[in-house]
């Protein structure tokens, strides 16, 4: 395989922002490209296909990259299976997290709120050694809790053991705990703390709010993950109304109070492809021309050196420079011309979607966009990778559109993994606290609207969506229809 192969195929699976970075670096290495800084030309004059349900326009010619079929020995579909990320457990999951779970990205929210989030300020460890220049510490205890704050995670934890901590800066354990105690005492409340109980007694204790049976209530965080209100009772010495108190308080504290603090500037997703609705009732497909790297080769100034190259080595230089030049330039073309082609081909397949929504979202793999646009798997993929599209349900990963297939009842047409997720979901928001669904009476609904589905994938699903068991939505309601507990 060539570089300049290589080269096409790595320009392939890079995102805008990766791409961009890319030929800025290929700009200061090359001294035959440059910046075409012309004027835009107009939208009408993009890169734009239209797309109707029943016909794709398929005279763009065989794409080069069928080539890369010889790189991969295997020819599995990537997207075949579930590709849902890791399921959290249901202790682990905040009970209040699945009510808002919705498909894909979309922007419905505020401006000023985006701005905000990008021009936050500095970061936790700059806030932090503010308050340590003002706290007025001996200069031991200042060393101590300098070196505390460098072990603080961006949650706000001190991930260092204190005996470690002595041992190396040949100090007394007490000392270390004592300068601890100072470092909690620094804003934001709860900073420091060694595991959540501990992080929360703080920022209650700051309220005045710690007695003893709260505190045995943050030993068995456990239980309170459960909502076993009963045990509780018994741990605490407190009646059930107490206990739903205490739960109450702590749902309002802030378990990472770290996070208030920014890290790293919030990158916003920017499109790589715009649909719109056409006037034919079609789909007009077109490339964001603000992502596409517009570079120029310079022959004129090729021209210009070669005639002062007088030895074989500076010949070579410039001839590898101006191969290379024109090598970027004709795969950057070609990358737009793939990323429109799948995309098209993408849209028709998936129209009823974009036309009705998630439910009609049809079951996709990587072989079917293949072989209907004569590419390659691999390619494909390659393609969909860090991609996004913007549609007017959204905003989307292209490989978002490639979900697993569930068999349906009788023979009919297969169910989408990501349109099953969905019904599952609305299930259970319009379930009656009287009447609890269970993963086998969800089965049985699935079943009988013709989803041939196993209760261990309606678990898998409502675990990925963060939606708690039957057990403790039960519980949950039971608590909402009581009044005693506010659930955020």
């Amino acid at each position: 395989m060539t570089p300049q192969l290589q080269q096409a195929i790595k320009l392939l699976q890079l995102s805008n922002v990766e791409l961009a970075e890319y030929c800025e670096q290929e700009l200061e290495r090359n001294p035959l490209l440059e910046r075409d800084d012309g004027p835009t030309e107009p939208a009408t004059e993009q890169p734009e296909v239209t797309v109707k349900a029943e016909a794709l326009d398929t005279e763009l010619a065989r794409e080069d990259f069928s080539k890369v079929a010889d790189l991969d020995a295997s020819h599995e579909n990537m997207y075949d299976g579930d590709t849902s990320q890791p399921a959290p457990t249901a202790q682990s999951a905040p009970l209040s997290d699945w009510t808002t779970v919705k498909s894909g990205n979309t922007y419905d929210g505020d401006e000023d709120l985006l701005e905000s989030t990008l021009a936050g300020g500095g970061t936790l460890k700059d806030h932090l050694l503010d308050q340590v220049s003002i706290a007025a510490l001996p200069p031991d205890k200042r060393l101590i809790c300098l070196t505390l704050i460098d072990s603080v995670d961006e949650s706000g934890y001190l991930r260092a053991d204190i005996a470690e901590v002595a041992e190396r800066l040949v100090i007394d354990v007490s000392t270390v705990e004592e300068t601890l105690r100072v470092l909690q005492g620094f804003d934001p409340v709860g900073i420091g703390a060694r595991d959540l109980a501990e992080c929360l007694a703080l920022q209650l204790k700051a309220q005045n709010r710690y007695d003893p049976a709260i505190a045995a209530l943050l030993m068995r965080l456990d239980l309170v993950a459960r909502r076993d209100v009963y045990a509780l009772t018994q741990i605490c010495g407190v009646d059930a109304d107490d206990v739903n108190e205490m739960i109450a308080e702590i749902r309002g504290l802030t378990p990472k109070p770290g996070l208030a603090f920014s890290t790293e500037p919030v990158q916003p997703v920017v499109p790589d492809v715009f649909v719109k609705v056409s006037s034919d009732g079609g789909w007009n497909i077109e490339l964001n021309s603000d992502t596409l790297p517009r570079l120029l080769v310079n022959n004129r100034y090729y021209g210009q050196v070669c005639k002062g190259a007088r030895d074989k080595d500076s010949k070579n230089y410039l001839t590898e420079c101006l191969n290379n030049a024109n090598w970027l330039v004709k795969s950057l073309d070609q990358r737009a011309r793939t990323i429109l082609k799948v995309s098209s081909e993408i849209v028709r397949q998936q129209d009823a979607f974009l036309t009705y929504g998630v439910r009609h979202l049809r079951p996709l793999n990587l072989r079917t966009i293949a072989d209907a646009i004569s590419m390659h798997e691999s390619t494909v993929s390659r393609v969909t990778s860090n991609k996004y599209i913007s549609t007017p349900r959204g905003m989307f990963e292209l490989k978002y559109f490639f979900t697993a297939s569930i068999q349906s009842m009788n023979g009919a047409e297969a169910h989408s993994a990501e349109a099953v997720r969905d019904r599952i979901r609305e299930m259970i928001q319009n379930e009656e606290p009287v009447e609890i669904l269970s993963d086998d009476r969800i089965v049985a609904l699935l079943t009988a609207d013709g989803v041939n589905i196993a209760r261990r994938t309606v678990a898998k699903y409502r675990e990925a969506m963060r939606i708690p068991s039957s057990v403790e939505r039960r519980r949950l309601k039971s608590m909402q229809e009581s009044g005693s507990l506010g659930i955020r």
